[in-house]
């Protein structure tokens, strides 16, 4: 590593040297939502099984596991992942005849090639490994991922487009208000497809990012006891850098902003709020970054509408993140700046498995364990009591994740 001094363009000004606000401890209602989020899904069917585990006093103690139906690897990428009814408008190319699913296919596959490629060509020499799968009970995936490369250290994108079933502990977790119904649904039929990815940097002064766009059907008929057929969209691109540089941070959320305005002007501020509740770290009382947006269960607008509104937000992300990569991959830094992005990457392994909804969900139904936790980074760190110097850059940035600030 090239040791220099800190560079000061574009950081804050230090504020006083006084400790970090604390925010309060009751959360927007918003945060308590059981919201779903997380890599692209590669749930499978469960079926539960129950076997002794040990006698005690003539009686039998049993655990349940799930057996999980595991996903086939693949050695070329299909025209599509959809079931032949949903997929044959697409494979011909008549948009007018194809289902919103394999509209919403065909633009997290289209937005994958283009990230993957803005990614690659950033990196300067590193290349993605790619892995195709497909399920047995229908659907599949292709996951993407860039290791030890020349700017990134870890970066994953992934797309799946999945069939299968529900258990009802699932599905309670996916739906906020499934909990409310006086009659519990058996398994719940799913379709899910989504766009996920994770990008993080080597060098310290260039910001981690997440993104995710997903679309959600429950198959379940209309008379099915305890599970209403339903659908929503969900998804967010968020901005997690270690040091703030302000023309980074406005520029990120400036063309979040613009995608969001296209559709709805409450929709940047309701977003944006959405995020920095959605992404607190609750038992350190810190926002894992400095936000973006963020929302899920939008299914009270109109379904074109939404899947032009998240294909908008998909297409954002190249312009929003390259230009400030190009600016710092190559900024010199010392190990203290390198420790301390170790610090904030062990913050993200904290929210990714002990928060996000998505992780945990995958985790319970047997997804696809690579792509799951394709997100956690190559390395972090964990220090004993850790407290950055008052008014440090160090500070700076952990003062912002306690306490959100509008940006633009």
């Amino acid at each position: 590593m090239l040791a220099a001094a800190m560079p000061a363009a574009g950081a804050i000004p230090a504020p006083a040297a006084t400790a970090p606000r604390r925010p309060p401890p009751l959360l927007h209602p918003l945060a308590r939502l059981p919201l779903r989020r997380g890599l692209c899904l590669s749930s499978l069917t469960p079926r539960p099984l129950s076997f002794p585990l040990r006698r005690r006093g003539g009686l039998v103690v049993r655990f349940q596991a799930v057996a999980i139906e595991k996903e086939t690897p693949e050695n070329e990428r299909p025209e599509t992942f959809l079931r032949e009814s949903d997929g044959a408008a697409a494979s011909m190319g008549d948009e007018h005849r194809s289902s919103l699913r394999a509209r919403f296919e065909r633009m997290i596959r289209e937005t994958q090639d283009e990230v993957c490629a803005a990614i690659e060509a950033a990196d300067g020499g590193g290349k993605f490994k790619e892995d195709v799968w497909s399920r047995p009970g229908g659907g599949g995936g292709i996951s993407r991922v860039l290791q030890d490369g020349g700017v990134w250290e870890k970066a994953g994108v992934n797309v799946s487009v999945v069939y299968g079933m529900m258990p009802p502990e699932a599905y309670r977790a996916a739906k906020a208000d499934a909990g409310s119904s006086s009659v519990k649904p058996g398994p719940i039929p799913f379709f899910a497809a989504g766009i996920s990815s994770v990008l993080h940097p080597k060098n310290p002064f260039a910001p981690t990012l997440h993104f995710n766009y997903r679309y959600f059907e429950t198959d379940a008929p209309k008379d099915a006891p305890g599970a209403p057929r339903q659908w929503w969209f969900g998804g967010g691109t968020d901005f997690t850098p270690a040091y703030i540089f302000e023309e980074d941070v406005k520029h990120f959320h400036t063309v979040q902003k613009q995608a969001c305005d296209k559709f709805d002007h409450s929709f940047y501020p309701r977003f944006k709020k959405w995020c920095d509740d959605y992404f607190l770290i609750t038992h350190r009382g810190e926002r894992r970054g400095l936000g973006g947006i963020f929302f899920d269960d939008l299914n009270n607008y109109d379904q074109e509408m939404l899947l032009a509104f998240s294909t908008e937000c998909a297409k954002s992300v190249v312009p929003a993140y390259i230009p400030v990569i190009e600016r710092r991959k190559n900024t010199p830094f010392t190990e203290k700046n390198k420790a301390w992005q170790q610090l904030r990457r062990g913050r993200y392994v904290e929210f990714n498995l002990v928060y996000d909804r998505g992780t945990t969900f995958g985790l319970k139904t047997g997804g696809r364990i690579e792509s799951i936790l394709v997100s956690l980074p190559l390395t972090a760190r964990w220090e004993y009591d850790h407290k950055p110097e008052d008014g440090s850059e160090e500070w700076k940035l952990l003062d912002a994740c306690i306490n959100p600030k509008e940006w633009i």
